[in-house]
């Protein structure tokens, strides 16, 4: 679904509107955030007590990416081992002040979400990421419920992978169907924060680790980026 990129791209936007901006992945079976962000072989620094999170472009930053012997190496954990890593996380990071702090979480509504929401005390809120295809926008509604039987605003929904436009004649193409996302936010009474094209220039920006609002500010998918982190925004404040 493009969770991590649509985390990483929106935090990254906040941080260039101004707000200080920590993003923390919790994310314990796949990090990818540290790849996104050309941060993988960057050292975490502590001390007796606290951890510190790497800055990158604006973000304060922290993964049990950053905590791994290896990039190939597999975090084999039960649930109370995750919770007690995203507690280390939350509690004992010196994030310093903060206007927000975005959390990629894995899809669905596990142990790391439900870890997340009970630890921070109260949380602003959640936004959902979805493709458009109808096997993903299911997964998102049970999310909505998640959210609503813990008693979490859902901020709204974000739809990824919304279509590609061809750079050269400009002709949009629905490969994945079109406004699941939007459809189902319609019927579960959220709101919708929009849509992110498919575009290939996300994909190299992840994988070099300079996403795509860092770079191409004019394009249609920064733009879109740009809508969706200027509607969170008004809502927050």
């Amino acid at each position: 679904m493009g969770k991590s990129t649509v985390a990483v791209n929106l935090a990254l936007g906040l941080a260039r509107a101004g707000k200080k901006t920590g993003l923390l992945d919790v994310d314990i079976h796949g990090p990818s955030v540290p790849r996104m962000l050309a941060l993988g072989d960057v050292p975490v620094s502590c001390d007796e007590s606290s951890l510190f999170p790497v800055n990158a472009r604006g973000l304060k930053v922290m993964s049990i990416g950053f905590l791994l012997r290896g990039r190939d190496e597999a975090v084999i954990w039960r649930g109370p081992m995750k919770a007690g890593a995203i507690m280390q996380f939350l509690r004992d990071v010196e994030w310093g002040e903060l206007d927000y702090l975005v959390v990629d979480c894995p899809p669905g509504t596990g142990d790391e979400p439900l870890t997340v929401l009970q630890l921070l005390t109260p949380p602003v809120g959640a936004v959902l990421v979805t493709t458009p295809q109808q096997v993903a926008v299911q997964e998102v509604r049970r999310s909505v419920v998640f959210c609503r039987q813990l008693k979490i605003p859902v901020l709204g929904v974000v739809e990824n992978m919304s279509g590609f436009v061809c750079p050269h004649c400009k002709k949009r193409t629905d490969i994945f169907s079109s406004e699941g996302g939007q459809r189902m936010a319609e019927e579960m009474g959220v709101p919708f924060l929009g849509a992110v094209p498919l575009d290939p220039a996300v994909m190299l920006g992840g994988e070099s680790g300079s996403p795509i609002i860092a770079g191409d500010s004019e394009g249609e998918t920064s733009r879109a980026f740009g809508k969706i982190i200027s509607k969170l925004v008004e809502s927050l404040s």
